[in-house]
């Protein structure tokens, strides 16, 4: 999976194209991540103690991993992700477009 949690995405297809975000989670199993902020949905909850009125509440919903693209962090701008070994022997992620390692 060349996508993980905390990394910086920009969605690039779908109802919240153009949103960047955070990774807050990645589902592997479905393929599937959720973007802070990108596919918000409704989600209507009976009354709980964690959440004592109920009501409807707004959270973000999965979205395809295809439909998401890493942001470099040097141009700032999408791009695909790379595997380089580095000076230590570690295998690390590169952005393509500049070849910056990410973090």
């Amino acid at each position: 999976m060349k996508i993980k949690k905390g990394d910086l995405v920009k969605v690039i297809a779908g109802s919240s194209k153009g949103v960047q975000g955070v990774v807050l989670q990645v589902l592997v199993d479905s393929n599937r991540a959720i973007v802070e902020g990108a596919n918000k949905v409704k989600k209507h909850t009976k009354p709980s103690a964690a959440n004592p009125n109920g009501g409807i509440i707004e959270k973000e919903a999965a979205i395809n991993i295809s439909n998401i693209a890493l942001i470099d962090p040097k141009t700032g701008t999408p791009t695909r992700v790379g595997r380089k070994v580095n000076a230590d022997g570690k295998i690390v992620r590169i952005a393509k477009k500049s070849g910056e390692e990410i973090k």
